[in-house]
């Protein structure tokens, strides 16, 4: 029997299913461009590696310092997920706000309720992935969801 896979459209993109995490494959063809890109936006918004190694779920100081120094680390995906996440809010900034704002908007104190106050980048270090979630979805929401 043929299972027909339903086809999924996002503006100038398309493929059959999403792509499968779980398979090693797939994560070590993906690990070098996420790791290049993390370093990229850490660097953007000016993080200490004590933040940017909270974000990536507070992996080891020597396993971060040996993925900074040779970037060749297979991710797993969990990491793959929160870098994800992490490029969707970096694009959500600055599709928003002005270089300056959105590099600095995650550090910056948020009267926003889901943040009570606090900077968006203390929340999504408590949070993990669903406050990464929750963030990605609310900075989508305000550019309009695209």
């Amino acid at each position: 029997m043929a299972v027909a896979i339903q086809q999924q459209f996002v503006a100038g993109f398309s493929w059959p299913v999403a792509v499968d995490l779980s398979k090693k494959d797939n994560r070590i063809r993906l690990s070098p461009a996420a790791v290049r890109g993390l370093f990229r936006i850490a660097a953007h918004w000016k993080l200490r590696d004590d933040d940017t190694r909270a974000l990536l779920g507070s992996i080891s100081t020597g396993s971060f310092y040996v993925l900074k120094k040779h970037g060749s680390k297979t991710l797993d995906e969990d990491q793959l997920t929160r870098i994800s996440l992490l490029v969707g809010i970096y694009k959500a900034l600055n599709i928003l706000y002005s270089p300056k704002l959105a590099d600095a908007w995650i550090d910056l104190p948020n009267t926003n309720p889901m943040f009570g106050g606090d900077s968006p980048l203390n929340y999504v270090k408590r949070g993990g992935i669903p406050a990464l979630l929750r963030v990605r979805q609310l900075l989508d929401a305000r550019r309009g969801g695209r």
